[in-house]
């Protein structure tokens, strides 16, 4: 496949380029700036500059392909309306783009329990962008997987998950997310579904199994 991924210099991106091309997966890696681009490649990525929360179209960076994740978000450190700009607006520009190029699969990265508000101003208008950008994507007519993961860690992965449509608040490694994601773009089940996943005792593969 063609794999467009957004917020490509992101430490969950950065994880799962090397996976998709090891499954033999084209990647394309939308990034904003361009001092990370040699990065990008020694990953396996090919990248595309784009600053989506500067551009109202951003169709011409998506280009072709065949599935479309988006990982990108503001960061830590960022303020409130970052949150919106990025986390939200650039989710739903990408959806945008998607519908105009023809893109079926949309594959999101999430936030557990987005819309149930917690912490401080800043991290309850991250949780709202993402939950605005999550309701934008299920109302789309695209082939969405809604992937909402614990609380990230850096921690060496498991290859154990404990994947449900909802679970209590724990934590995860980033590069478990990032096998999951890889999981999840080539299961055509997961489709039309979201889900929570955190660390747990179920080999990836067979928890992406059984959704759908």
């Amino acid at each position: 496949m063609q794999i467009v991924v957004a917020g490509g210099h992101g430490q969950i991106a950065m994880l799962l380029h090397p996976l998709l091309t090891a499954r033999g997966h084209r990647i394309r890696a939308i990034l904003r700036n361009p001092d990370h681009a040699d990065d990008v490649r020694q990953a396996g990525a090919e990248p595309v500059l784009c600053d989506m929360e500067a551009k109202d179209d951003i169709s011409y960076a998506v280009g072709t392909a065949d599935a479309i994740v988006f990982a990108a978000g503001a960061g830590p450190g960022s303020g409130a309306p970052r949150k919106l700009t990025m986390d939200r607006d650039g989710a739903i520009k990408l959806i945008d783009a998607a519908q105009h190029n023809g893109i079926r699969r949309y594959v999101m990265v999430s936030a557990m329990h987005a819309e149930e508000p917690r912490g401080d101003e800043v991290f309850q208008t991250y949780l709202r962008a993402k939950a605005d950008a999550d309701e934008a994507l299920r109302r789309s007519t695209l082939d969405y997987t809604i992937v909402r993961p614990g609380r990230l860690t850096n921690d060496p992965p498991t290859g154990r998950v404990l994947l449900a449509p909802q679970l209590s608040r724990a934590e995860i490694p980033r590069a478990d997310v990032a096998a999951v994601l890889a999981c999840v773009l080539e299961t055509p089940s997961t489709i039309g579904h979201q889900f929570d996943v955190t660390s747990g005792e179920q080999a990836i593969e067979e928890a992406v199994a059984t959704i759908g």
